[in-house]
């Protein structure tokens, strides 16, 4: 069964640059160390709900974009034995969460089961 790693982040248009290269260098090595897939997304079409919605969630401000992330592998283990490998990955050196180009304290994140493909 696949699993999936789902990540959501508001991301300030100004660093827009500075993330997507982030994301490439992620992508290339996730890749190499096994991940199936490797997806960046940024918002489109979404709005503020009422109650929910993808901006309200990361607490988006006006001079933000929100980023939707993914990363499927073949099962949890399989997720777990790539993760491993990645963060250990010389590429991206000594991981300085302070100078991320977006707040890292409003990263929404986790691990998914898939029911249906």
């Amino acid at each position: 069964m696949e699993y999936v790693d789902g990540f959501l982040i508001a991301v300030p248009k100004k660093k827009m640059a500075a993330y997507k290269k982030m994301a490439k260098l992620g992508a290339k090595v996730w890749r190499e160390h096994g991940a199936l897939d490797y997806r960046e997304c940024v918002a489109d079409d979404v709005s503020w709900g009422k109650r929910t919605s993808f901006p309200r969630a990361v607490k988006q401000k006006p001079s933000e974009t929100v980023i939707f992330s993914y990363i499927i592998y073949k099962s949890r283990a399989h997720r777990d034995a790539v993760n491993k490998k990645a963060m250990k990955d010389k590429r991206f050196g000594k991981i300085d969460f302070s100078s991320m180009p977006f707040d890292t304290k409003r990263m929404i994140y986790g691990g998914f089961k898939t029911i249906v493909t």
